[in-house]
């Protein structure tokens, strides 16, 4: 049996300590990595040999992290793990709503960046590789085929990113259940902890893809000190609720 090559990632950081590192642990991984230490750089290796995934500093000269990321996805789907030196929530939630997948905040744990490349890369082959005949979900004039990862509303294709998805397969899966933001980090994500925000990011940026009033969802409704339930049928007198 062949060995299937090895997964490629592409490291974009204008710091060269960092980059050396961060390449150093995923080489030793047995990713096949390339480094670039700007925007328009990454976007020609990309371009010249398409990367599995790519580990994106936020803070890049000139054309920064967020430009890039949404250029590499004009381009297709690709895995993002975006790097941001602050612990500010602003810099994450922009990085999650322009696509990424993950996020890490600098100083960080090389190991702890080489398992959230693992967990994202092994998620994107397992749904590469899927079941052979799952059904199609529908509710709501919402239709997922889960096995070429296409989603529609009335008709109608729906642009989502990897975990918008997942997110929605999952929520569609389980109609009127209330499903906790730790539940959907851990059935969604596949991580045992990590920042909620994370979830609440998403959450929004799917209701702004599937409602008709992503201000006043019917879909995806908020529970208070739980988490979310997708209600395909409104039920009478009940009320939407914001992430």
């Amino acid at each position: 049996m062949q060995t299937p090559p090895p997964a490629r990632v592409l490291v974009v950081d204008d710091d060269p300590t960092v980059a050396e590192i961060v390449t150093g642990y995923l080489d030793r991984a047995g990713f096949a990595v390339d480094r670039a230490a700007d925007g328009p750089t990454a976007l020609e290796r990309a371009a010249a040999a398409r990367p599995d995934l790519v580990v994106l500093d936020l803070m890049l000269p000139g054309m920064d992290g967020l430009e890039v990321c949404r250029r590499l996805r004009e381009r297709g789907p690709v895995a993002v793990i975006m790097l941001t030196a602050r612990g500010d929530e602003d810099d994450r939630i922009l990085g999650l709503e322009v696509g990424a997948d993950d996020y890490v905040t600098k100083p960080f744990s090389p190991r702890e960046l080489v398992l959230r490349v693992e967990s994202v890369l092994r998620r994107a082959r397992a749904h590469a590789s899927g079941p052979p005949s799952a059904p199609p979900l529908r509710a709501a004039g919402l239709e997922l085929d889960p096995v070429g990862r296409r989603a529609t509303k009335d008709g109608t294709a729906l642009a989502l990113t990897l975990r918008e998805f997942d997110l929605l397969s999952y929520l569609l899966r389980h109609p009127g259940k209330a499903c906790g933001r730790e539940e959907l980090m851990r059935e969604v994500w596949g991580w045992e902890f990590g920042d909620l925000s994370t979830v609440t990011v998403h959450v929004r940026r799917l209701r702004g893809k599937v409602e008709d009033d992503p201000a006043h969802p019917r879909l995806i409704r908020t529970v208070w000190g739980v988490g979310y339930r997708f209600e395909p049928v409104e039920a009478p007198g009940s009320g939407g609720g914001r992430a």
